[in-house]
């Protein structure tokens, strides 16, 4: 199978600075060493999908599973107004489940996340490792000092344009249109990214990521889709969401740190009771989570809830506003990001208020 050409590794070169230049800083770093080696590696498994394609030696399977892939790809700068690059036009089998392992980490008695800041992402809620082993090692000795910690494989990540992402071997246990999903999502972070704001970010890629779905599967003529998962994860999330409330409101009382480990554990118990109900009742028996709480948990595991979908309904006023036009709606959320954070908040949080009253 043949590998990138000369010209194309050529004209990507240029592209590798600004990771180089992130290990630089932090001298020899074994942490941010392995990231760029771990992005190295991906970069030099890419094969161009359509290569893939064309030759019948190829699984058939997974041809199949790319030209449908490759279909998304096209819409997505045809219809949804996202880059138009080599991203997902590449392909990597990377002969492991997930892409990367994401280390979150907070102290004993706090909900918010152990910060880690980067030169071009700014700063996030965790740390990724291209190997399970290295994430689960720091993971134990960060529990050894005391911090709950969660670690969670990742499908895909955006590198923000900076490289021509490829589509992954992990990306492929999703089904067709979940996988257009992923796509629409990943452009967008690469439309727009504003380093320290994961809810605007992941708001904003959600939204395209639900909003394209919906208009890939119309072009398609595939009627809408049963919303019955969307809402029964909104429930989810609503749940953890109160947990991880009640959790800060203990943790900023004066107990002693006894009495806080009990009231901790009793806080998880009931949020397994609440799951429980909801699986039993109105669900109906849908066991769709059951793996999640099949693990133990802690502050750390509640901190990816709600960073993805906080400002989606915000997002989708401002879709209206644009009349469904997306170079518009991009535009507008360009200049979102350009204001203060507070500015920008209220303005989120005006245009989710407006959308609450029309629903």
């Amino acid at each position: 199978m043949p590998k990138l050409n000369a010209a194309l590794i050529d004209r990507l070169r240029l592209r590798w600075v600004p990771l180089l230049l992130a290990v630089g800083l932090n001298g020899c770093s074994t942490y941010y060493g392995q990231l760029a080696l771990g992005q190295l590696e991906l970069l030099r498994q890419r094969q161009p999908v359509e290569a893939i394609i064309a030759d019948p030696s190829q699984d058939t399977a997974l041809r199949q599973r790319l030209a449908q892939a490759l279909q998304a790809r096209e819409f997505a700068s045809q219809a949804l107004g996202l880059p138009d690059n080599d991203s997902y036009r590449l392909y990597a089998d990377l002969q492991r489940p997930y892409v990367v392992w994401n280390l979150f980490a907070t102290e004993e008695f706090s909900v918010e996340p152990l910060q880690h800041c980067f030169p071009v992402a700014g700063c996030v809620a965790y740390r990724g490792y291209y190997r399970q082993g290295a994430a689960r090692g720091e993971a134990a000795r960060l529990r050894l000092q005391g911090l709950d910690t969660h670690v969670a494989g990742v499908e895909a990540y955006s590198t923000l344009g900076w490289f021509d992402d490829p589509l992954l071997n992990t990306m492929l246990r999703r089904n067709d249109e979940q996988l257009a999903a992923l796509i629409f999502h990943e452009l967008a972070h690469q439309q727009l990214y504003l380093p320290g704001d994961t809810a605007f970010n992941e708001s904003y890629a959600s939204f395209v990521e639900r909003e394209g779905l919906r208009q890939w599967r119309a072009s398609r003529g595939l009627v809408e889709q049963d919303q019955q998962g969307r809402i029964r994860y909104r429930q989810l999330v609503e749940l953890v969401l109160q947990t991880r409330e009640r959790l800060a409101t203990l943790y900023a009382s004066e107990l002693p740190p006894a009495e806080l480990r009990r009231l901790k554990q009793a806080e998880f118990m009931h949020l397994r009771q609440g799951y429980r109900a909801l699986r039993d009742g109105t669900w109906e028996g849908d066991r769709r989570f059951e793996r999640w709480f099949a693990q133990p948990l802690n502050n750390a595991t509640l901190l990816p809830f709600g960073l993805y979908d906080r400002w989606v309904p915000a997002f989708a006023t401002i879709f209206e506003q644009c009349a469904g036009d997306w170079p518009c709606f991009h535009q507008r959320v360009a200049e979102l990001a350009r204001l203060s954070s507070d500015e920008r908040e209220a303005r989120l949080s005006e245009a989710q208020a407006e959308r609450q009253n029309q629903h």
